[in-house]
């Protein structure tokens, strides 16, 4: 509670912990060219970011119970399957259950852009609110930090979410469930891959891994951007047939 009243009482820290989230929000938003999405939905999927905290939270604590009871803790299998499997399942999968339970049904999913801003809302709504919790409790030069890794971090997560949940949306418009499962399948294993090594690489501290992650997250940050400037510029309806739209 003591690092919760410093937060509130820090409008620095407030900003520090803020400001990242929402200048991504807001570049993802500006880049979906065709049909803005309403502010309702934008918000929404924000909270729903808030909550897949939570339940990512549940999913880590019983994970790491599992894994304490049968690995040595610190060892490289250790690690493996903390990062890859329990943090990396349980965040982005929590981020996944409630980006399809949002969105998938919804009249306002037309345009396959549409699958990375709703992706990008929810991680950033996750990062937003991790990200507090964090400048809460080791105050600002962390949440520098953070600005320029975690966060993008998670907005490249949901970017390549996003990249593959759109497609996958295009393959069911075009009467494809098969193709729609898998790609909504590698909507969830390609950031479970990315955020399990990201995490694995950042826990070694020695100046090889070091390099690895550097080299990693610009990588990672390049690809992440190149994806959303072509997935923007090539958008188009998912089934203009349904949707009653002409040329």
């Amino acid at each position: 509670m003591r690092n919760v009243s410093v937060l509130s009482a820090n409008p620095i820290l407030i900003a520090a912990a803020v400001i990242p989230a929402l200048i991504l929000l807001i570049r993802v938003e500006r880049a979906d060219r065709l049909e803005k999405e309403s502010r309702g939905m934008l918000l929404s999927l924000v909270l729903f970011g808030i909550v897949a905290t939570a339940i990512a939270s549940l999913g880590e604590r019983l994970g790491m119970a599992l894994l304490d009871a049968f690995f040595e803790e610190e060892s490289v299998l250790y690690n493996i399957l903390l990062y890859f499997v329990v943090v990396a399942l349980s965040e982005e999968g929590a981020k996944y259950v409630l980006l399809k339970r949002k969105t998938w049904r919804n009249p306002e999913f037309y345009c396959q852009f549409d699958g990375v801003v709703y992706s990008v809302f929810v991680s950033l709504g996750f990062a937003l609110w991790e990200n507090i919790g964090y400048v809460a409790y080791y105050g600002l030069t962390t949440a520098l930090v953070r600005a320029v890794t975690a966060v993008p971090g998670h907005a490249c997560f949901g970017v390549f979410m996003g990249t593959w949940y759109g497609l996958a949306k295009r393959r069911e418009g075009a009467g494809d469930l098969a193709g729609a499962a898998k790609f909504r399948r590698t909507a969830l294993f390609v950031p479970m891959l990315l955020h399990g090594f990201y995490d694995f690489c950042a826990t070694y501290q020695d100046s090889v891994m070091g390099l690895v992650f550097l080299v990693f997250v610009v990588a990672m940050f390049i690809a992440a951007s190149r994806l959303v400037k072509r997935m923007s510029a090539n958008d188009s309806y998912i089934d203009r047939d349904r949707f009653g739209f002409r040329n």
